[in-house]
């Protein structure tokens, strides 16, 4: 874009822009980051979808408005007056709409999986505070656009329709793929200076891979089935009801391991059952059937070797997340692995363990907590 901060009339907030325009669109990314992640907590509660409804559509907004300010469209309008500041609330709402994305990405328990939702947002970051041209880059822009609309619509859809799957994700995929396209080919056909600034088939290009690329990550369990989360998983020596409460009896490991509940190394008796907890969020009135998938390592074949599939329903709704459990007996010393799944074998969690038999010694550190 050729106008800038510099070339608005002079006011306090457009010197301090001017004095300050390097840092600006980070500082207010990371403002919007800031601002989502104090202020919302889950995607069904009534607070937090109203905001991002409305930060997906100031941005789309915001956005439709700063490509058509190189073409004098709001020149003597009162839009004109705000002309500076569009590119600035665009980076915020990049920022807000991204950290509810993360916030409710990481209630599930496995990094694993977040841990791709954070590359792709780390890199977007990256390439816009890096890129010469920055926010006014219209391919950086519209990409960065669909990833968040993507995101939008694929946490919406399900909390609205009460219902979620992959074709559901894959429909959310299209309705955003469709959005964008519109807000782009309006863009286009409007703004003289756009259709000068880029090539309509690539960016439209840049857009499908990007498209193909968040399907691909998601039928390869390298983005959680959203909006399902797991909030808990651990492998326990026991499992007993309290009223409505579960007791699980665990063994707790070292205090510097922040990342998992339960010691990696399950010591126990022969004639003891190993019980696996997982306490799975989902929206209310959502409802799905989850399966414990245990799997033992065979070090003959070097493979996982699927032992049964367990499987039990789950309604939404609760802060804590629905909970449940499954558990053997008789079961093989060695490594073992539960993968928490749904009825498409998309994976919610990992809880994985090395099973020591031992009749002599019991475990150690054994704690009980309440779910």
């Amino acid at each position: 874009m050729n106008k800038t901060v510099d070339q608005t009339k002079q006011s306090k907030p457009r010197n301090f822009l001017s004095r300050h325009k390097k840092y600006m669109p980070i500082l207010f990314f990371i403002a919007g980051f800031i601002f989502d992640t104090l202020t919302l907590g889950r995607i069904d509660r009534l607070y937090d979808m109203v905001v991002l409804c409305l930060h997906m559509t100031a941005l789309t907004a915001s956005l439709y408005l700063y490509n058509l300010v190189d073409d004098g469209a709001w020149e003597n309008t009162i839009l004109g007056r705000f002309e500076a500041y569009l590119p600035l609330a665009i980076q915020f709402f990049f920022g807000g709409l991204s950290s509810a994305y993360v916030i409710y990405f990481s209630r599930s328990v496995s990094l694993s999986k977040t841990l791709a939702f954070f590359i792709i947002l780390v890199a977007l970051l990256v390439a816009n505070e890096f890129l010469k041209k920055r926010i006014s880059n219209k391919y950086l822009q519209f990409s960065i656009y669909f990833f968040i609309s993507f995101t939008f619509f694929a946490f919406m859809v399900p909390v609205l329709i009460k219902e979620m799957s992959t074709a559901i994700f894959l429909f959310s995929g299209v309705i955003s793929f469709i959005c964008t396209l519109l807000l782009i080919i309006s863009i286009y056909y409007i703004s003289p200076s756009t259709r000068i600034e880029i090539h309509l088939g690539k960016l439209i290009g840049i857009i499908f891979a990007i498209y193909i690329s968040i399907n691909t990550f998601y039928l390869f369990n390298l983005i959680p089935p959203v909006p399902l989360a797991m909030d808990t998983g651990l492998v326990a020596h026991n499992i007993e009801m309290n009223g409505n409460n579960y007791v699980v009896t665990y063994e707790k490991d070292e205090w510097y391991i922040f990342w998992r509940s339960h010691r990696l190394q399950f010591v126990h008796h022969p004639d003891e059952n190993v019980y696996v907890f997982s306490s799975i969020f989902a929206p209310t009135d959502l409802s799905k059937k989850i399966y414990h998938r245990w799997n033992w390592y065979n070090p003959k074949s070097k493979q996982w070797d699927i032992v049964e599939d367990i499987g039990y329903n789950i309604t939404g709704g609760r802060d804590g997340g629905f909970r449940g459990y499954t558990f053997k007996s008789n079961i093989k010393s060695g490594s073992w692995k539960v993968e928490v799944i749904t009825e498409e074998e998309l994976v919610l969690g990992v809880i994985d363990f090395e099973l020591i038999a031992n009749a002599s010694s019991g475990p150690r550190k054994l704690v009980q907590k309440e779910f």
